[in-house]
């Protein structure tokens, strides 16, 4: 079982997990990917993992990746790090994912147009630093 002789066969060797999250590309190297799985920012099938963990075809893997939390299903096995599409025919994420994921970055945009509205213009800082003094003149400050 030790011998790694035709590895590249997707599907028909065990694959590590932090192998699989690097080849997928979710990390930039096998060091981050085991990092995050010790960090416990990477759950295969609901529970925390080691990175020595063998991924299944079919697994569901929940992870996160920046701002990001992901669930995705593992589709095919591969310890080799290719190109950006071959990588995404490794997994498939779920759409309950991808609804939150959608959602949570509209609701980043929203609250970045909204956050320079907020700011009050010179005049209205004018207006509440008179307030503040006419308080604390009053006794109203607390």
């Amino acid at each position: 079982m030790g011998n790694k002789s035709n590895s590249g066969q997707a599907g028909h060797e065990p694959v590590r997990l932090d192998k699989w999250l690097w080849a997928a590309r979710f990390y930039r190297t096998r060091t981050i990917s085991q990092e995050a799985i010790d960090g416990g920012k990477v759950r295969y099938e609901g529970e925390r993992a080691k990175a020595s963990k063998t991924v299944q075809v079919g697994a569901r893997i929940e992870l996160r990746q920046g701002y990001d939390d992901l669930e995705v299903v593992v589709k095919a096995l591969s310890e080799h790090r290719g190109n950006a599409t071959l990588a995404r025919t490794l997994y498939e994420e779920t759409e309950a994912s991808r609804r939150k994921r959608e959602a949570m970055a509209e609701q980043k945009r929203i609250e970045a147009a909204s956050f320079d509205s907020v700011r009050p213009d010179k005049r209205q800082r004018r207006l509440l630093e008179k307030l503040r003094r006419t308080l604390i003149d009053t006794g109203h400050d607390h």
